[in-house]
């Protein structure tokens, strides 16, 4: 008997025809485009030229690699990591030492490197997870920490949502009425998808009012290469970029658990963690090191699976094509470029506010106990660092005669991990909360 779409769970869509797995892999393309794109857009709001070809190209990539590394078992999609963006933006602001003078381009040479060390951090937890086991590995990564921690990317960027959006508030008001709409009262697809529609409805108004320069976009080719960017490597960005990881990683375990719940398979056991973070870390520090940004599991393309209940990765890899032949038309690049920043403004305000929300989500479903001093002074000394410290430029000090300095975040994320250790009464149990561990998921609005 044929199978229903949406009905019946598929583990092989090859009983479907190459038709339908097509046609299947484009959805999975539309459910990370609007994410995955609004990346690059949003960094190059903060001065750096992050390119959205070399995005989509690593991206594609990236999740073909991660595959590999999973023994082609998780059908999970690899597109850009929304917990750098406070990272770009803290390396975009730089002025001290050798960053004063320099260009936004070695600017993000600079940022990269740091993610490229981020995504190797993924290799060295793997390697405890493998040898030690979760339990012990996650006992220094408790919600305490990685909750104020995500909560703080989200606060730190609010100021460039408000900056964007008060170039045009109608307009950035249309974007965030559409996503709002789509998010809470969309059924199946719409759902999934209310950033990319929240882009496209506004661009639609921006368009009918004149709002939108295609002068580049007329210019642009229709194929050709990507910019590549070489990383460059520099203790201070190494220390702005690398702690995000901490929640980056988190993310990565809930996504990785949300996926499992979703397909009935435990990917967590087979093929394991050790594997997908390893496939993560990989992806995220090859696309770092050629000029893409970070990499992360996405939550949007878990509802697709939840969606559609077919559950081969092969639909997965044929989504990853698409990203990859996308990413060979600068003309595309300029037509997503030719966005207002109104539009961007109006995205990032829920955005931003989106993963501050989560952050609460994991202190919340964890169920940390804030009537506990260590837990209450663990968040006042992150929350205090961390915006803080941003607030003034960050910190900054000498190592001989080069001048290191740690922003905000970085400050937050070695305090937190510090304190966690230190102080007593550490009570977090990986895995002993139902559905708590996948709650740091940024990539779902």
């Amino acid at each position: 008997m044929k199978k229903q779409l949406g009905q019946e769970a598929i583990y092989d869509a090859r009983e479907l025809g190459m038709p339908r797995m097509l046609v299947l892999g484009l959805q999975h393309l539309f459910a990370m485009f609007g994410a995955t794109v609004l990346v690059p857009i949003l960094v190059q709001g903060y001065g750096l030229p992050l390119s959205i070809q070399t995005t989509l190209l690593f991206a594609g990539l990236g999740t073909l690699l991660f595959h590999v590394c999973t023994k082609f078992k998780v059908p999970a999609f690899l597109g850009s990591s929304f917990a750098y963006l406070g990272g770009f933006a803290a390396v975009a602001n730089l002025d001290a030492g050798k960053y004063a003078t320099m260009s936004p381009d070695d600017k993000l040479a600079y940022a990269l490197g740091g993610i490229v060390v981020a995504g190797l951090l993924y290799l060295v937890l793997a390697l405890l997870f493998k040898v030690l086991g979760a339990w012990k590995v996650m006992r220094y990564f408790p919600p305490i920490v990685t909750g104020p921690m995500i909560i703080m990317i989200g606060l730190n960027l609010a100021g460039s949502a408000i900056g964007n959006a008060s170039t045009n508030w109608a307009l950035a008001l249309v974007a965030i009425a559409v996503i709002i709409v789509a998010n809470i009262w969309g059924k199946g697809m719409i759902k999934i998808i209310p950033i990319l529609l929240g882009v496209v409805v506004s661009y639609i108004v921006a368009l009918i009012f004149g709002q939108v320069d295609f002068s580049a976009v007329h210019d642009a080719s229709l194929i050709g290469l990507q910019k590549i960017t070489i990383a460059k490597f520099d203790l201070t960005s190494i220390l702005v970029m690398a702690p995000i990881a901490i929640a980056a990683m988190m993310e990565h375990i809930g996504d990785v658990s949300a996926i499992s719940s979703t397909t009935g398979n435990n990917f967590i056991s087979d093929p394991g963690l050790h594997r997908t973070l390893v496939g993560d870390g990989l992806a995220t520090a090859l696309a770092g090191f050629f000029g893409g940004p970070a990499n992360t599991t996405y939550g949007e393309n878990t509802g697709v699976l939840a969606l559609s209940r077919v559950y081969d990765p092969r639909v997965i890899r044929l989504a990853a094509i698409y990203a990859i032949i996308l990413s060979f038309s600068p003309k595309f690049d300029a037509l997503v470029n030719s966005i207002p920043a109104a539009i961007v403004g109006g995205v990032s305000f829920i955005l931003y506010g989106m993963i501050s929300a989560v952050g609460v989500r994991n202190i919340v479903e964890n169920r940390v106990d804030l009537t506990k001093s260590r837990n209450l002074i663990i968040a006042a000394v992150m929350f205090v660092s961390g915006l803080g410290f941003s607030s003034t430029g960050g910190l900054t000090f000498m190592i001989g005669d080069a001048a290191v300095t740690l922003t905000g975040l970085a400050i937050a994320a070695l305090a937190g991990v510090l304190l966690n250790a230190i102080l007593p009464g550490n009570d977090y149990e990986f895995g002993a909360t139902e559905n708590a561990d996948k709650a740091a998921d940024l990539g779902s609005y």
